[in-house]
């Protein structure tokens, strides 16, 4: 059987591999390169010439043949640029999770369908099963909880689930460590990569600006009355639930709440009114059911590094979907992730409306 191993360059990825050649398949190793431009983008972004040599290394050391493949239209085109449109628009996008959907669970699986591959692997910590009652794929925490990585692969669908394959999904980061140095892999000690590929300085502001000319203009901090309270340096440079770096003296801390896009004002509020009982999802995609007909008991997080929350969700008017909080839950943010699960399988997930307060 042929196995696709979608190489980073990193460990994880890696020891995929490596597990994969270890259980008999038929192995190749490609790498996604997502920039090639480095004049719009900073040039350790996004799989460099260091990560690519070492996947080369490890695909060298293992004995299977490695690509590297140019992404970088798609990726500009479905990732670079629907993140900077939604942090335009106020929203606080998540591009792993537009990454996954339409690179390396889209295009990427379209390409290995159509050379006859018949699975592609990743190094992310998650699971697959196959139920035969429901006769339906599911999607699984990875059994290091601490690493799992299953609220980012959320828009997974029963075809790309079919075919993907998570060879670390059932171990701890330790123990892939531990393969990787057994194995004499040279990035067995590589550093996790952090925060976005593509902004590898984390300054979103400054990357929107010199990416498409967006110039954001100053507007004021008000409070939930409209009282002017003091001026912003742009919309884009905030994010809900934000304390720091706001430069308004109040006499208590406040916190940014929402922004108004119509007025260019952001609101100003006490860490009480971050916390919201209702949010509306769009763009929901579910993978344990085919549909949700009814009100549904879930576990949900709304950011990746959260524990899970008890919820009901509801089906509503034009594929929304509504969750009612059990507990109200501290700032919920337009454009990022809210996940579903039923103990450790992944039920759906959306992105997150502007909640109301």
């Amino acid at each position: 059987m042929r196995a696709l191993v979608a190489m980073s360059g990193g460990v994880d990825s890696s020891v995929a591999a490596y597990i994969l050649k270890k259980q008999g398949y038929d192995v190749e190793g490609i790498t996604l390169k997502m920039v090639t431009d480095t004049a719009r983008f900073d040039e350790s972004a996004c799989r460099s010439d260091g990560n690519i040599n070492d996947a080369e290394n490890v695909a060298a050391t293992l004995g299977f043949k490695y690509t590297v493949s140019d992404y970088s239209a798609d990726f500009e085109r479905k990732v670079v640029d629907k993140f900077v449109s939604s942090y335009i628009k106020g929203e606080t996008p998540n591009p792993c999770i537009e990454c996954n959907r339409h690179i390396k669970f889209g295009k990427l699986f379209e390409e290995a369908a159509r050379l006859g591959f018949d699975k592609v692997a990743t190094g992310h910590y998650a699971r697959v099963r196959y139920d035969e009652k429901t006769g339906r794929w599911l999607l699984l925490k990875g059994l290091d909880h601490t690493k799992d990585q299953s609220y980012v692969l959320y828009s997974l669908t029963q075809e790309q689930l079919a075919m993907a394959l998570f060879p670390i999904g059932e171990l701890s980061k330790a123990q892939v460590r531990s393969i990787a140095d057994e194995s004499g892999l040279v990035n067995s000690r590589k550093a996790d990569s952090q925060d976005i590929c593509f902004i590898p300085d984390g300054d979103y502001k400054k990357f929107i600006e010199s990416y498409c000319g967006y110039k954001d203009t100053e507007g004021d901090f008000v409070d939930k009355d409209g009282n002017v309270l003091g001026r912003h340096r742009g919309l884009t440079g905030y994010t809900t639930g934000q304390r720091r770096g706001l430069g308004v003296s109040a006499g208590r801390p406040l916190y940014v709440i929402r922004k108004d896009l119509e007025n260019n004002r952001i609101v100003l509020g006490d860490e009480a009114d971050l916390y919201v009982s209702r949010i509306a999802l769009r763009d929901v995609n579910f993978i344990s059911i085919e549909r949700l007909d009814s009100p549904m008991r879930v576990d949900m997080k709304i950011r990746y590094s959260q524990k899970t929350a008890r919820a009901t969700v509801f089906p509503s008017e034009n594929s929304i979907v509504t969750a009612l909080f059990d507990e109200p839950q501290r700032a919920p943010t337009a454009g990022q992730a809210g996940v579903f699960y039923d103990g450790e399988t992944v039920v759906g997930g959306g992105t997150i409306i502007e909640p109301e307060l």
